[in-house]
């Protein structure tokens, strides 16, 4: 028996060992919001994987706590935050988008260019504050990373990644503060419409016009962040030559929060890898107060309502509103807000500071997601068939919403109208009563769904992937590392133009002089 104990024992070994061996250890540097949500989740997959994982958090952080059992954890302190100065600038363009502010477009568009800057400013401050902590950079160097995982709407990760010599791995949807295909993949304008613009993939002559305009406006806002926030980092602290644009393009592997269920078809890159809907998962049992408050809805069913992780409270009049509207309804309602209950709340409506929103929208019971359009949510409702009613605030948002109503799972109403007629009731009960809105939201879950594999394994495999070949240089264009004259074949067109000019040339005076040799004989003959 001691034998047979003895032997497998030894196979156990043997089977966990090669585990052990594989185990990675993996530096981040994350973002906030939503985007710390999802990147816990890679994080905590990596995590039960057997990697060990270290976080560098702000002591300013919103949601990465200071203590974890999964992680280990070391706080940079910081004078500032960025959260009161995004909080400030989403108040000023929802005041914006209601007509609440004496304000023109491009007023508006260059105030939010200074305060990205701002924004991204306070966050070089934070990159500025580690690598000036010379006892946690002796520690990172020691350590022996395998990689840097980060998100880069944020740029501390990349200029850390590059001073440690490390690999570099992307969750990522936005850069600083385009969307991540229009800085790696082609991008065609004439079908690729730029966020915020609020276009399809189907654009008339002059939306083409406009879309372009877009992107300049975008080109100039990542311009302005790049120099003004996070170069000059980079020229101290990594030597002159180390253009902070061309690290972005230098990351090994872009995890895309996307795929094309949800976004438009458009080209990509070897690098890039689509995990759209990795947060998504089967719903677990409802806490006790929800369930017996959903298992009351009787056959009308439920509705929930959630405008994200930013949005502390709207003003009085848009919530009194919006609360008057769900009181005429038979259906109950489950409403994430924040900030004092509106005086005419409804007996069907329960008003949560949070909700298991996951779970809430795989119950059968949930008839309707009101929403404002950030992307895990779009991507929730789409993994578990529920439509939607959009109101979006700020953003991405807008376009995300537009691409489910593009495939018909969605109604689109804007902050402005809510308050305006019926609008709102009226898009609630559209969505409820017509039936293609709900087989819209299940023909695209089931296209979800229809992958080889989960989109979070795909993560951690290529995360892994890198982790094992020391980076993934295999996969990279050489695109990034040519001039823009080189890539947009300039140089060529600027040759070959040159040749067939100078053939012309050529050609012309020739016959010209032998059209002047053959009058001049002409004449002598005469």
């Amino acid at each position: 028996m001691r034998v047979l104990y003895g032997c497998s024992a030894l196979l156990l070994l043997v089977i966990l060992a090669p585990r052990v061996c594989e185990a990675g250890k993996i530096l981040v540097f994350p973002s906030e919001g939503s985007h710390w949500v999802n990147m816990d989740i890679i994080l905590q997959a990596l995590h039960s994987q057997g990697h060990n994982i270290t976080i560098v958090r702000s002591s300013k952080s919103w949601y990465v706590k200071e203590n974890s059992s999964c992680y280990h954890i070391y706080t940079v302190q910081v004078e500032r935050s960025s959260y009161q100065k995004l909080a400030n600038l989403m108040t000023e363009f929802l005041k914006f988008e209601r007509g609440a502010l004496s304000l023109g477009f491009l007023q508006m568009a260059v105030g939010m260019i200074g305060s990205f800057v701002d924004v991204h400013k306070i966050i070089g401050e934070y990159a500025l504050a580690i690598l000036e902590d010379q006892e946690l950079i002796r520690i990172l160097k020691d350590t022996k990373f395998d990689l840097v995982l980060t998100d880069p709407c944020w740029g501390t990760g990349i200029i850390l990644a590059k001073y440690l010599n490390l690999p570099l791995v992307f969750n990522v949807r936005w850069l600083t503060p385009i969307e991540g295909h229009l800085a790696i993949a082609p991008s065609p304008l004439s079908y690729i419409p730029i966020t915020r613009s609020g276009y399809t993939d189907k654009m008339t002559f002059f939306q083409r016009v406009k879309n372009i305009f877009f992107h300049l406006m975008s080109q100039t806002q990542r311009y302005l962040v790049t120099k003004l926030a996070y170069q000059p980092i980079c020229d101290k602290y990594l030597g002159p030559g180390n253009d902070f644009n061309d690290m972005v393009l230098d990351a090994d592997i872009w995890l895309m929060r996307a795929d094309f269920v949800f976004e438009y078809p458009r080209p990509t890159m070897p690098n890039v890898v689509y995990i759209g809907g990795f947060q998504c998962k089967p719903p677990k049992p409802l806490p006790q107060p929800f369930d017996d408050f959903v298992q009351s809805s009787g056959e009308h069913g439920v509705i929930i309502m959630s405008l994200g992780t930013f949005v502390s409270e709207l003003p009085a009049d848009i919530t009194k509103k919006i609360s008057a509207v769900f009181a005429e309804l038979p259906q109950k309602v489950i409403w994430k807000h924040k900030g004092a209950k509106p005086d005419n709340l409804g007996n069907n409506t329960l008003v949560v500071d949070w909700m298991p929103q996951n779970d809430l929208l795989g119950h059968p019971k949930v008839k309707l997601f009101v929403a404002h359009g950030g992307t895990n949510g779009v991507q929730e409702a789409i993994y578990h068939g529920v439509p939607v009613v959009g109101l979006p605030l700020f953003f991405d948002q807008y376009d995300n919403l537009l691409r489910l109503k593009e495939r018909g799972g969605a109604k689109l109403l804007t902050i402005q109208t809510v308050d305006k007629d019926n609008n709102f009731l009226e898009a609630i009960q559209e969505v409820l009563n017509e039936p293609s809105y709900t087989l819209s939201m299940q023909r695209l879950s089931r296209l979800h769904r229809d992958q080889p594999m989960e989109p979070l394994d795909n993560a951690v495999f290529w995360i892994e992937h890198v982790m094992r070949h020391k980076g993934a240089n295999h996969l990279k264009a050489e695109s990034y590392r040519l001039p823009w004259y080189v890539y947009h074949s300039v140089d060529v067109i600027v040759f070959v133009a040159g040749a067939v000019l100078l053939f012309l040339l050529t050609v012309f005076f020739s016959i010209r002089c032998l059209y002047t040799v053959m009058c001049k004989r002409k004449v002598k003959r005469n």
